[in-house]
C-alpha cells in the first residue's frame, strides 16, 4: 500500500530502526526490493534520482510503482531522490505519483537552501506529501585532509536544528562521513557518531544516511571473478551501520550495492550460460541476488516485520 516517507519514518522513529530506501531504474530492481519487502514484512521507501528518470521516465517508473504497491500489503513509499533540480522537484509534486520528494540544496547557501526548501514543503504538505531535506556535503567526505576542512562540510547541529525549525521539513539528511558510489573509503569506513549523537538530540523529525551501501564483499568477489573491474571499492561497514541506526538514523539509502548485485548477477550467468540469449532468463539471477542484498539490508535496519 502507498503511504508517506512521515506515515513510515514516525514509527521507525519511535521504535529506534530505520527504513530502507532503494534507489530502482527499471522493472526487475522494483521486482527485486519488493519482493524483499514481502518476504521480511518490512516497509520500504522506493527511491528514483534524477538519472533513473532522465533514463526510464517519470510516469513509467510511477506507474510501475503504484501498481506494484497496490498489489502489496507493505507501507512503501514513492520518493524523489535527491532532487537538486528545483524545477524537477515541483513537477515530481504535482505529477500525482509521488508520496515524498527530496530537495537537495546542500550546495546551495545556507539561507538560499532555507527559502527554497520551505517553500517546497509548503507546495508538498498542499498535497499531502512528505519532504526530506539535506544539510552539509555528503559526498567526497573521506577526501577533505584537515579537521577544519571536513568540519566544514559535515553537518553543524546547531545549523540543523534551525533548518529544520525554519523549513519544516520532515527528515533530515545529515552528512557524518559517508560518500556517494562505491569508492567511498580507502580504508575502514570513518563516521562522526559524535556528530550524529548531538544532531539527534537537537533535531526531532527522522534522520537520513545517504551514500550508506556497503560493497559486500561476497557480490563484490562474484562481480570481480567475472570481470568486473571494482577491486578497489569499499563501503560503509555493517557494524557502522548498525550503530547510526542505534544513535538515531531512521531511513538509510541504498544503491550501489543493488547496481553491483545486478552486475555480478548477469555476468556469471553469461559466463555461465553463453549460449542465452533470453533476456528474461539473464535477468533472472541478478533479480534474485538483489532481493538477497535488499533482505540482508533490512534485517540489518531493524525493519523486518515492521510492516
Amino acid at each position: 500500500m502507498l503511504t508517506t516517507l512521515t506515515n513510515v519514518l514516525k514509527k521507525a522513529h519511535r521504535q529506534n530502526y530505520a527504513v530502507g530506501a532503494f534507489n530502482i531504474n527499471n522493472l526487475e530492481i522494483l521486482q527485486a526490493v519488493m519482493d524483499a519487502a514481502e518476504a521480511e514484512r518490512a516497509p520500504v521507501v522506493i527511491s528514483t534520482s534524477e538519472g533513473a528518470l532522465k533514463y526510464a521516465g517519470m510516469e513509467e517508473l510511477g506507474t510501475l510503482v503504484h501498481l506494484a504497491a497496490k498489489r502489496s500489503k507493505r507501507p512503501v513509499v514513492f520518493h524523489l531522490d535527491h532532487g537538486k533540480n528545483y524545477d524537477l522537484v515541483v513537477r515530481a509534486i504535482k505529477s500525482g505519483f509521488y508520496t515524498s520528494v527530496m530537495f537537495d540544496g546542500s550546495s546551495l547557501p545556507y539561507k538560499e537552501n532555507i527559502k527554497l526548501t520551505k517553500r517546497l514543503v509548503t507546495m508538498a504538505h498542499r498535497r499531502g506529501i512528505s519532504v526530506e531535506a539535506e544539510l552539509g556535503a555528503i559526498a567526497g567526505i573521506e577526501d577533505f585532509v584537515s579537521v577544519e576542512e571536513k568540519d566544514a562540510h559535515l553537518t553543524d547541529p546547531e545549523q540543523a536544528l534551525e533548518f529544520v525549525q525554519r523549513t519544516g521539513c520532515d527528515a533530515l539528511a545529515v552528512a557524518i562521513g559517508t560518500s556517494h558510489g562505491a569508492y567511498k573509503f580507502g580504508g575502514d569506513s570513518q563516521l562522526d557518531f559524535k556528530r550524529l549523537t548531538t544532531i539527534k538530540d537537537l533535531v526531532k523529525v527522522p534522520l537520513v544516511l545517504h551514500g550508506a551501501s556497503g560493497i559486500p564483499s561476497t557480490i563484490k568477489n562474484q562481480c570481480i571473478k567475472y570481470g568486473c573491474k571494482i577491486e578497489k571499492a569499499k563501503g560503509v561497514s555493517d557494524a557502522h551501520i548498525r550503530r547510526a541506526v542505534k544513535l538515531g538514523i531512521n531511513k538509510v539509502n541504498i544503491d550501489s550495492d543493488l547496481r553491483i548485485a545486478f552486475d555480478a548477477g548477469v555476468r556469471k550467468f553469461l559466463h555461465e550460460q553463453p549460449e542465452v540469449f533470453d533476456p528474461r532468463k539473464i535477468l533472472g539471477p541478478a533479480k534474485e541476488l538483489m532481493t538477497k542484498v535488499v533482505r540482508q539490508k533490512m534485517r540489518m535496519f531493524g525493519s523486518t516485520g515492521k510492516g
